[in-house]
Formats: C-alpha cells, structure tokens, sequence
C-alpha cells in the first residue's frame, strides 16, 4: 500500500478505489443480467446453494487479504440480495413475468 501523509490523500485514494469498485459492480451485473437469461424460471434466481458457495469463497478471499470475515459476508450478502433484485427485474422483462 502507498504510504498517505494526509487526510487529503487518504480521501483521494479512497475515491479512486470506489472508482475501481463501482466499475467492478457495473462488470458483476453486467454478468447478472447474461445469467438470468439460462434461468428456466425466477424460483431459479435465488439459488441459496450458489449463494453460501459464494459466500464461503469471499469469506476465506477475505481472510487472505487479512480483511475481518464477517465484514467481507455482510457486504456480499447486501450486495447479493440487490442482484438478485435486479436479476428478478431482468427475468421478468425477458419472459413477461413469468414464473
């Protein structure tokens, strides 16, 4: 990690870093959306084996990067039930709403 002096380029690296991360978000949705068109219907969507696999994977990503666990779980569970949302969304436009 870059050494910061200030809060100025703390809040500076921090903002491009939530560049990077929003860009990456865009990527994951992008793949979302592609991923709702294989799905035969929405009960498919939330698929809650794929989600604790998901969930165990960044867990231990987490733990590499010495970053707490738990931490790492809440983001990705918040961000996995907006996803799924959004691939609800998509589904529903792809087939009329059907189930």
């Amino acid at each position: 990690m870059e050494s910061v002096n200030t809060l100025t380029e703390v809040r500076t690296r921090i903002n491009g870093i939530d560049r990077e991360l929003v860009k990456l978000l865009s990527e994951r949705a992008k793949m979302v959306k592609a991923a709702s068109g294989f799905k035969k219907n929405k009960a498919a969507v939330a698929d809650p084996a794929r989600m604790q696999e998901v969930i165990l994977k960044v867990r231990k990503i987490g733990e590499e990067y010495g970053l707490d666990p738990q931490l790492v779980e809440n983001i990705y569970r918040t961000m996995i039930d907006s996803f799924i949302a959004m691939e609800n969304q998509e589904f529903d436009k792809r087939n009329g709403g059907a189930l």
